[in-house]
């Protein structure tokens, strides 16, 4: 009896870790060529691991995109870095995404302390090079190159998609021959349910001051997919009055703006009609309780 060839296969966890605002997120939905993670020029936009599943030929990536890392005590803080470090712990390739327009992180810093203690192989991305001007690509990978020993330096553009291609090769070559573990039709496993809090929080992030998007969470109170309409009734918690009338605006027209942006892009996402529903709730110093940081979706 003739058997089926064995299909072979690299496959592995890769996860994509790095600062704040290197385009970790912009990297990950332009590889899927769909958004299932948050993006905004503010930092610490992304604060769960968010998993995204790129099959290709011959390749299966499950990329897990990670909170920015960075210090600070608070129990918000905390619960970041320890998704964050946890993640890289179990990956197979961690891509470290740098912004080639920052200044290079210097031997001995934070940076170069967290690169040090990753076991795993590293692949370095240079991000952004679509801003950089090109004398100053390869002292900055000299530079770089100072920090640890990197499997591969790969230049790119998360947003402009300059450099991807470079970037699967590099990554597929440093995965072993594995299994395939997830279907082909499964891009993440994030549910619908939280991509719409994340898109909520999102428009909160690109619709309001400073102050208010460090201190916001959204909870998802009800979401019913019916065949013509799917109702969503949301809470954005927020820890002070004062951020609250900021996110409420005057005359509720920036809670008006927020929804209308979140729900088009969740109309998007789900292929149908949706009725959003918003209110704004004053949780005192959520962040700063690991109880609730957990409860509010960490």
């Amino acid at each position: 009896m003739n058997q089926e060839p064995q299909e072979f296969l690299r496959s592995g966890l890769v996860a994509v870790a790095g600062p704040p605002n290197a385009g970790k997120s912009t990297l990950l939905n332009n590889l899927l060529g769909q958004k299932i993670s948050i993006v905004s020029p503010k930092p610490q936009t992304t604060r769960n691991r968010v998993l995204g599943v790129l099959n290709g030929p011959g390749y299966q990536l499950v990329l897990l995109d990670t909170p920015g890392l960075h210090g600070g005590t608070i129990a918000l803080n905390a619960e970041m870095r320890r998704v964050a470090l946890e993640t890289l712990a179990e990956a197979d390739l961690v891509l470290f995404l740098l912004d080639a327009t920052a200044p290079p992180p210097k031997p001995g810093g934070e940076l170069a302390e967290y690169l040090a203690g990753i076991k795993t192989p590293v692949l370095l991305g240079l991000n952004k090079i679509d801003l950089l001007r090109r004398e100053k690509l390869l002292p900055l990978i000299a530079a770089c190159q100072n920090l640890r020993e990197f499997t591969a330096v790969v230049p790119l553009s998360a947003r402009s998609g300059d450099g991807l291609p470079a970037l699967l090769d590099e990554i597929t070559r440093l995965l072993p021959e594995g299994p395939r573990y997830f279907p082909d039709d499964i891009p993440t496993d994030v549910t619908v349910r939280s991509l719409a809090a994340e898109i909520i929080r999102e428009k909160v992030f690109l619709l309001t001051g400073q102050e208010v998007p460090y201190s916001t969470a959204v909870v998802i109170d009800r979401f019913e997919e019916g065949e013509r309409l799917t109702t969503i009734d949301a809470t954005i918690v927020i820890e002070r009055d004062s951020q609250k009338a900021i996110v409420i605006g005057k005359k509720g027209a920036k809670l008006k703006e927020i929804g209308t942006a979140a729900r088009l892009d969740i109309e998007t996402m789900l292929d149908a009609r949706v009725l959003l529903k918003i209110w704004v709730k004053v949780v005192k110093n959520w962040s700063r309780d690991p109880r609730l940081v957990r409860e509010l979706g960490m």
